[in-house]
């Protein structure tokens, strides 16, 4: 089975390389930032988002569970019916829910506030489904990596897919753009995708061939911003296509996570190797900042979102989930 870039490198590099990266040039120390350990460190955080309780939710791809965590670090973990689903993304729906994504259960899951969780299979199989976003219309709209189509399920359970048109172009991360279209990576087409409620879909090209382009989100600018995982470069695309890349000053990147962060800059994570997450501004400055290790190797930074504290959130892959007040 395909497995996705940000996986797949982490376990392809020996482990003996992490000792190189704790010799590499370092960026400054985070200021205001707490981490809090899961109870099981092997269960691989992923995707984070704001709920709509205050807290902040999870997905814990080995754990099978949703996780949430409150803004003073208390964890709360609910496990997903379907065995070995692989959760992964998250989005918090119109209905007081979190919905998210199962990769290896191929459903789409609803967790109420109390933490019961709804399973609704999809119709293509294997799908994949992968980021998750909520659409202007109601609706809770997704991208499907091996079924190459960008789905919608409704607050009922109806699905809707629509084929992405290049093909295996791996539809990865989504999120709602300025313009009321939901805009999506490619990651081995190496384009950004835009989709809109009707389901047309139009796809842009990054200028970095093979940039395999990851995580993207909304700007304070009117533009999408998206990280490039394999080109080590954050992207900003203007909703009429056109496209800018900031290389990042620190290498190696692999930036993976973005999210607005609430101080008007774009934060995005940096992964294996780097120990790092990062911020640039609309005009592409970029502050690039240390998290500390829980052990020998570098921490793993994975994916991000904004928090109801005014804070910045990740999850690390070595079982961790941090809060950073932006500076």
């Amino acid at each position: 089975m395909m497995t996705l870039p940000f996986a797949l490198l982490r376990r392809a590099v020996p482990v003996f390389l992490g000792l190189i990266a704790t010799a590499l040039p370092r960026a400054a120390s985070a200021q205001s930032l707490a981490t809090y350990p899961l109870p099981n460190a092997g269960s691989e955080p992923k995707g984070i988002a704001a709920g709509p309780d205050g807290a902040l939710w999870f997905a814990e791809l080995y754990g099978n569970n949703i996780g949430r965590i409150s803004t003073s670090g208390a964890i709360s973990e609910f496990p997903v019916p379907t065995s070995d689903a692989y959760p992964y993304f998250l989005a918090a729906g119109p209905d007081g829910a979190l919905w998210f994504t199962e990769l290896r259960g191929n459903n789409i899951g609803r967790v109420a506030k109390d933490g019961s969780i709804t399973e609704y299979p999809l119709p293509t199989v294997p799908a994949y489904p992968y980021g998750i976003a909520l659409g202007p219309d109601g609706g809770l709209w997704f991208t499907e990596m091996y079924g190459n189509n960008i789905g919608r399920i409704g607050a009922d359970g109806t699905i809707t897919e629509y084929a992405v048109p290049t093909t295996n172009a791996l539809p990865a991360a989504i999120a709602l753009g300025p313009d009321g279209a939901l805009w999506f990576t490619e990651i081995a087409a190496g384009q950004i995708g835009r989709c809109d409620t009707a389901g047309n879909i139009v796809e842009f090209p990054v200028p970095t061939a093979g940039s395999q382009p990851s995580s993207i989100a909304a700007g304070p600018d009117g533009a999408l911003w998206f990280t490039e995982w394999a080109a080590g470069r954050i992207g900003r695309m203007g909703t009429d296509g056109s496209a800018v890349e900031y290389p990042l000053p620190s290498a190696p990147a692999f930036p993976a996570g973005i999210a607005r962060g609430p101080d008007g800059r774009l934060w995005f994570t940096e992964g294996p190797l780097s120990g790092r997450v990062g911020a640039i501004s609309t005009s592409g400055k970029v502050q690039e900042y240390a998290v500390p290790s829980a052990g020998l190797f570098p921490s793993y930074p994975a994916w991000m979102a904004a928090g109801p504290d005014q804070a910045l959130w990740f999850t690390l892959e070595d079982g961790r989930v941090a809060r950073l007040a932006a500076q």
